[in-house]
């Protein structure tokens, strides 16, 4: 692996910088508070080639690979994670499993849309009653003719209600049995394909979370990805690379906090002295800053795979798993190091740390990747 970050890396790294400061942070606790999902920073983010970040140029995409992605999707995180995640969310899952499993018609018909944020994806795996357990879906998919009907309903959906069509997950076997999964892209606009509830959510209050709809839904057999029966290995390879994705928000959430106490700490005097130079919150940031480096070499380790094509199922899961897990650590000793201002929505700690927690439940809660991990080392 090489550890060196190179100058297009940087330039990248710094594109995203000055974007998210210009176009993003004037407008942060707007968003928040009013629970806004900005779809006109999406578009612009597009015209950055941000939200076509792996597709090839050929497909008017930027063509790069995971480093950078996961770059762009840290520093955007670094000034508010609701807009890094739901750039997460339309790169990895909407974008990608239509990249990754498309035929080439499919990906010529919808790729190009994507890749230039013209149309904002969603992906619907989720439903009310199966969170983890999603092979007792409800969601399903019946074949009349060429078409397919479609019934049921799909939670905690990113981009839900403004999205422009979703790739979703729909059962076309029976409860239990093996295979019993099959994939499908339905556009917006579609007779019987409507977004229910909006989230009120603790966090990440910016990017839109809300229900998909299926009544009769009547689509063609051109929407189904892949084979009858194959979308739940589908969907188990797409968040392979979504946990990078999660990583990268978590790791960029860590960095925004920790940057923002480093600089609170030797700003604040107690004493007659900056708190930064006190042992108890000295050695907080120590531990704060090792939690991110570690972080990052994990998330690096997992990208160098996935780019190669080599095996990284259970680096992907070490690397959210401890990523996740260090965010949340790292906002609440934030928080803890700006004392009673921490609490307080005037200082941006406040927020890291509401925004947080999402990382430890999203695209698969900590319990599952402790157990994709456990269970492939007992192979191993």
């Amino acid at each position: 692996m090489d550890f060196l970050i190179n100058e297009n890396l940087s330039l990248i790294a710094q594109s995203a910088r000055e974007f998210a400061k210009q176009h993003i942070e004037p407008h942060i606790m707007e968003w928040d508070e009013a629970q806004t999902f900005p779809v006109e920073v999406f578009k612009e983010l597009g015209k950055m080639g941000f939200m076509g970040i792996l597709v090839p140029e050929e497909l008017g995409g930027s063509g790069l690979g995971y480093d950078e992605y996961v770059s762009i999707v840290d520093e955007i995180s670094q000034v508010d994670p609701s807009i890094g995640l739901s750039v997460a969310a339309h790169n990895s899952l909407c974008t990608n499993h239509i990249l990754t499993f498309g035929n080439e018609e499919q990906k010529k018909r919808w790729i190009p849309k994507l890749a230039t944020a013209e149309w904002i994806g969603a992906w619907g795996l989720t439903e009310h009653n199966t969170g983890s357990d999603a092979g007792g879906m409800s969601t399903t998919a019946r074949k009349e003719g060429d078409e397919w009907v479609i019934n049921g309903a799909k939670n905690f959906i990113t981009h839900a209600i403004s999205g422009d069509i979703a790739v979703v997950m729909t059962r076309t076997g029976e409860k239990g049995e093996a295979n019993n999964a099959t994939a499908f892209v339905i556009e917006k606009g579609t007779p019987g394909f409507t977004s229910g509830k909006k989230e009120n959510k603790l966090g990440m209050r910016a990017s839109e979370t809300a229900e998909l709809i299926f009544d009769n839904v009547r689509i063609s057999d051109a929407n189904r990805l892949g084979e009858v029966g194959g979308g739940f290995k589908q969907a188990l390879a797409i968040l392979d690379g979504g946990r990078i994705s999660i990583a990268a928000l978590s790791l960029g959430i860590a960095k925004g906090a920790y940057n923002a106490s480093l600089k609170y700490a030797k700003e604040r005097h107690q004493f007659g002295q900056a708190i930064a130079n006190f042992q108890a919150i000295n050695f907080k940031l120590a531990e704060m800053a090792t939690e991110i480096e570690a972080s990052e070499l994990l998330i690096r380790k997992a990208s160098f795979l996935k780019n190669n094509k080599q095996p990284m199922t259970t680096i992907g899961a070490m690397c959210k798993y401890y990523a996740s897990e260090a965010c949340v650590k790292v906002a609440n000793e934030a928080v803890q190091i700006f004392g009673g201002y921490g609490y307080t929505k005037d200082f941006p700690v406040e927020k890291f740390y509401r925004d947080s927690k999402l990382c430890t439940i999203g695209e698969g809660t900590t319990e599952i990747q402790k157990l994709v991990i456990g269970r492939n080392i007992l192979k191993d």
